[in-house]
């Protein structure tokens, strides 16, 4: 795909924001060697959510073990799992005060459960030391399988998010291995198991408006409440390129396309991600 693109729109020019709180969950992360999407996948939110005390927490490592072309995240082989991490995420939860967290993970198809149990244990233990806090999870495919969905299902998240990524389309030539359809049924099964469920999409990567519809009605007809659009951005030379800079006033017209569709709520805009401002969208949701 020709990259035809050399400057970023005006709309997407970030003021970077490093208030006290900023540096506040910045020695909470380092302290505790923890890793965030927000740094791994150099999002460009990280001074807004950190001033404001989030963070989206990583898990099982910061290596994964498939190469996405649109993900700034490392590649390779992952270390052996940290024993001591869910422990660490809790107490960060509680140092932080957060009423809403966010949990997500690289993926580890080196292991026999794709790290389901670990994520299983990071959640009971958020909740054993943080009993009124909102967990949302935001997982890997597991490639579909239902047992391995299950344990994390029997931790209870509040929230149960997993990320289609890109349309149908793109869907092959953007993951290195999880499908369509599969991630389709991730999120089909969570709702049938009761979740509130969430999927996030990228645009700008040569999708066209009836394909990002098709895309939404899919997802909506498999049980989806929450769903957020953002602008795709290139994190290096070897990622794919840019196709097209998505205007705000697009990003609205998916927003209400999505509310008529029947969505609890639809975060888009250039540069929301999928856990931007994710305690709003959920109290929003619930207000409904």
């Amino acid at each position: 795909m020709e990259n035809k693109l050399e400057r970023k729109p005006e709309w997407l020019k970030i003021k970077l924001e490093t208030k006290e709180n900023y540096t506040k969950v910045k020695k909470i992360v380092e302290l505790n060697k923890l890793h965030t999407i927000c740094s791994s996948g150099k999002c460009p939110n990280i001074g807004q959510c950190w001033s404001i005390g989030t963070a989206t927490f990583m898990i099982s490592g910061d290596i994964c073990t498939r190469s996405c072309k649109f993900c700034a995240t490392k590649t390779g082989v992952p270390l052996e799992l940290d024993k001591e991490e869910p422990g660490k995420i809790a107490e960060s939860v509680k140092l932080m005060h957060l009423r809403h967290c966010v949990v997500t993970s690289v993926d580890r198809d080196d292991l026999e459960d794709k790290g389901a149990n670990h994520w299983a244990q990071t959640i009971k233990a958020i909740k054993k030391e943080n009993p009124n806090t909102i967990i949302e999870v935001l997982t890997p495919d597991f490639d579909g399988r239902n047992d391995l969905l299950s344990i994390v299902f029997e931790a209870k998240p509040d929230i149960f998010g997993h990320n289609m990524e890109t349309v149908r389309r793109l869907s092959d030539m953007t993951r290195s291995r999880a499908k369509y359809d599969v991630s389709l049924k991730v999120l089909s099964i969570a709702s049938e198991a009761g979740f509130i469920t969430k999927t996030g999409i990228m645009l700008g990567l040569g999708e066209t408006e009836d394909e990002v519809i098709s895309l939404m009605k899919d997802v909506r007809k498999s049980g989806v409440n929450l769903m957020t659009l953002g602008q795709y951005l290139q994190p290096t030379k070897k990622h794919l390129p840019v196709y097209e800079y998505v205007t705000p006033e697009k990003f609205d017209r998916y927003r209400q396309i999505g509310m008529d569709m029947g969505f609890d709520n639809v975060e888009s805009g250039p540069l929301v991600r999928s856990s931007y401002m994710a305690e709003k969208t959920f109290v929003e949701s619930r207000l409904k």
